[in-house]
């Protein structure tokens, strides 16, 4: 029986037959990007690691350098399959003391199974302690140029560092406050849950669609697990290596092929953002003279910047580059490949 509650959203959903409607997200998008929008995220998986060899074991087991992590920081990571390809990517969030280490690990939930049951298999030997989380606590996602705000005094002592940590109390409920690209994560116990959505909708974050929260996704250019990686997926190919991948450290699962690419090749492909000329679903193929160049990965219409879409395409299509999108039973259209991330700078798709 498995050791991770059932999840039902694990699944990949198919792809939708219509683009979504713009004015459906255009005022969640506003409250994103000029305010503080408040996204319910508590479905996200979380474990904990705690022992005094946590930090060392986890090590072994991702591509990041968690050992080298100091109580109240953070990092992104990915767990590879021994071919260098991605089964999961999670944030490792060190939440303990210098002497008691405790590690809150968050991933997608649909990688949740897969994370742990690669840690309970390599934990034997090891003084680690392997713990559910998924349950036990909340997690509201508070995103925008206003989140500090919203948050006030409990958010004062959080560095801006992304994944960085503290601890503090909104409105007299205890909380873990996590720095995010977009926001701050507010953690809590899962039974205070209500309270600290209705605090966060008091002090002036507003709720807000995930589709919305999608948008500012693509515009950030960040790769997502079912979407731009899975275990056809190298960290080379999805543009993770900088954030994700420690070549100073020692060995772990898939090292060995993720130093080789890095140190000696080309990945065959890379993440790119496409600026369409009309929206097109996920799995349209991209295509040059009957060639297929790579397929949509994930697709939106930005109330910012049009219909805009992430892909993985060969190395040899450079950003500016025009090329033709071929959707299942549609037209044809076209599209520019723009580097990540997209831009917002004066009002356009730009590079």
């Amino acid at each position: 029986m498995s050791d991770v509650p059932p999840d039902p959203t694990a699944a990949v959903p198919a792809a939708p037959v219509d683009a979504p409607d713009p004015a459906a997200i255009a005022d969640d998008y506003r409250r994103l990007t000029a305010g503080a929008g408040l996204q319910d995220r508590s479905e996200d998986g979380k474990l904990a690691l705690t022992g005094t060899e946590a930090r060392a074991f986890l090590t072994g087991q991702v591509t990041a350098d968690v050992e080298a992590l100091e109580p109240g920081h953070g990092t992104y990571a990915a767990l590879l399959t021994p071919k260098g390809k991605v089964i999961a990517d999670l944030r490792v969030l060190d939440v303990g003391e210098p002497d008691a280490a405790e590690l809150l690990l968050v991933c997608e939930r649909s990688g949740l199974q897969a994370l742990f049951d690669h840690l309970r298999r390599h934990l034997i030997g090891f003084d680690v302690e392997l713990h559910k989380r998924t349950l036990q606590r909340s997690l509201h996602a508070v995103i925008g140029p206003r989140a500090d705000a919203v948050l006030g005094d409990a958010a004062a002592a959080l560095p801006r560092d992304e994944h960085a940590s503290v601890r503090g109390t909104l409105d007299g409920i205890d909380v873990l406050l996590v720095r995010t690209d977009l926001g701050i994560d507010v953690v809590a116990e899962a039974e205070r849950g209500p309270e600290v959505l209705a605090a966060l909708v008091a002090h002036g974050a507003a709720p807000v669609a995930p589709e919305a929260v999608e948008v500012l996704r693509v515009e950030h250019g960040r790769p997502r697990l079912h979407h731009e990686l899975d275990e056809t997926v190298m960290p080379a190919e999805a543009g993770i290596v900088e954030r994700a991948v420690s070549f100073t450290k020692g060995c772990y699962v898939g090292q060995e092929t993720v130093a080789r690419l890095h140190w000696r090749g080309r990945p065959n492909r890379h993440l790119r953002g496409l600026a369409l000329d009309r929206w097109v679903p996920v799995g349209t193929v991209i295509v040059e003279d009957g060639r297929e160049l790579g397929r949509v990965t994930t697709s939106v219409d930005s109330p910012g910047l049009g219909p805009i879409a992430l892909a993985l395409v060969r190395r040899e299509v450079e950003p500016d580059a025009t090329v033709v999108l071929r959707p299942t039973g549609g037209e044809p259209t076209s599209g520019r490949v723009v580097a990540l991330p997209f831009s917002r700078a004066g009002g356009g798709v730009t590079a």
